[in-house]
């Protein structure tokens, strides 16, 4: 038997299963999780609100609730709720992938039951799980293999630990501690190994700015041994939710499910998710109208992919592709001139209508950052190119969550912030061109569900 560390890293993905007409009732499980997994992609209307009707409809119809052969009506109801909810945002999601895959998942379940769009219809049943007993944070009988740091109880070293965040307008700090400006709008992968996904959507701030935030952020937590079922965490501006899509708040009925767990430490601004399985914290914020994301995480696992050529497309560990970096230099040295008000003519960040002038950009984020650092600086550009005040606490905040979850105390703070070197970018095997392709090579390992669904 392999001992505990090397099977975690040699396990496999999460396994697919694809949904044909013929397809029972064991298989309705997979649907709303494709839906889900699709919104992780370009979503170029935030107010699209498919994700909510699919987080509905798989909490009455998931686990417990699964629907059996003689639950017909039951199951009915609950697609008719689905059906419209869909019609109440159709609107709005016109140019949605995910919005048009659950209006036609809809059609092809409601006739593989025989349900007629006219009836009744039901609310959703969030699917809830009992805490674990006492302040444990795992079961008392949870498997060694679902605590990452026990199972280093026979080895010499301890792991090493990284830290990855990404927050304002917006600035990456990957896990090699390089920090990056970058311009990055639409759907992006923050991080993807075998064992976590994590897909940021940046919208712009204003209507025709340079300037983007993260407006929509999806992580997806693959199954994993005998400690938890895949979930998907979903959040959006103006919705920060404490508990998975599903409704749960932990890894599902598995042995070691509570080894993975979700916290809400502040009502609709701050969710704390641990994964102890594989050694990780993540911290996502809303700050503003706009999410944060941070996360520490093991050298091994940070490194665990099948792959090793897929990690281009993996932000938190390569950095932001040369053509959407922002050369913050050039940036700063024309804010700082004599008489600069706002952004300098020739900067990469066209201004908001209602900037700050660079002295009260300064003063302001002073307030808040002390330390003359690169999250300062961030701050800086950030209400020079945006206006919005917001984005000082996004940077505050960011810095201490870097505090809680950086191992090397004196890597807090970083000073020294450029552009990659061309030679650098080719070196690390930074693609340059087919990155605005990204979109369609994400879809990709999507083709042989969509083909079997057809």
């Amino acid at each position: 038997m392999q001992p505990p560390r090397e099977r975690l890293v040699v396990t496999g993905r999460a396994g697919w299963m694809g949904m044909g007409r013929g397809a029972g009732p064991s298989a309705l499980g997979f649907w709303p999780t494709f839906a889900f997994l699709l919104c992780s992609f370009p979503a170029a209307i935030s107010s699209c609100k498919i994700l909510k009707c699919n987080s509905e409809f798989w909490s009455a119809t998931a686990g417990s609730h699964a629907p059996a052969p003689d639950d017909a009506p039951e199951f009915c109801a609950a697609l008719r709720t689905y059906a419209l909810c869909t019609r109440r945002t159709a609107r709005t999601c016109r140019g949605d992938l995910a919005y048009h895959s659950a209006v036609h998942g809809i059609e092809d379940l409601m006739s593989q039951h025989n349900c007629s769009k006219d009836g009744p219809t039901s609310q959703p049943h969030l699917r809830t799980l009992p805490p674990p007993p006492g302040d444990s944070q795992e079961r008392s009988d949870s498997p060694e293999i679902c605590h990452y740091e026990k199972s280093f109880h026979n080895r010499a070293a301890a792991p090493n630990y990284t830290h990855c965040g990404l927050f304002g307008d917006p600035h990456l700090r990957t896990f090699t501690d390089r920090f990056q400006t970058c311009k990055v709008q639409g759907a992006w992968p923050l991080i993807d190994n075998n064992y976590l996904n994590v897909q940021v959507t940046n919208t712009p701030v204003l209507p025709g700015s340079a300037a983007t935030a993260t407006s929509k952020l999806t992580i997806i937590f693959k199954n994993f041994q005998e400690c938890v079922d895949q979930k998907v965490y979903q959040a959006e501006m103006d919705e920060l939710p404490a508990a998975f899509a599903d409704g749960s708040k932990n890894g599902g009925d598995k042995h070691g499910a509570n080894s993975l767990k979700i916290t809400e430490k502040v009502s609709g601004q701050h969710v704390e998710i641990q994964a102890k399985y594989i050694g990780t914290t993540i911290v996502v914020r809303q700050v503003g109208g706009y999410l944060t994301f941070a996360v520490r995480m093991p050298e091994e696992v940070v490194n665990a992919v099948e792959d090793r050529d897929s990690q281009g497309l993996y932000l938190c560990l390569r950095g932001c592709p040369l053509n959407q970096q922002i050369d913050f230099q050039a940036f700063r040295a024309g804010a700082e001139s004599p008489g600069a008000h706002g952004l300098p003519a020739a900067s990469p960040a066209p201004s908001a209508p209602d900037t700050f002038p660079y002295e009260t950009a300064v003063a302001k984020c002073k307030e808040k950052l002390p330390v003359e650092d690169l999250y300062y600086q961030a701050c800086v550009f950030d209400l020079l190119t945006t206006g919005d005040v917001n984005f000082t606490l996004a940077a505050y905040y960011a810095l201490e969550d870097v505090k809680m979850l950086h191992s090397n105390k004196d890597k807090l703070h970083l000073y020294e912030r450029t552009r990659e070197p061309p030679g650098r970018a080719a070196a690390a095997g930074l693609p340059p061109a087919p990155w605005p392709l990204l979109g369609s090579l994400l879809l990709l390992p999507l083709l042989p569900v969509l083909l079997e669904a057809t």
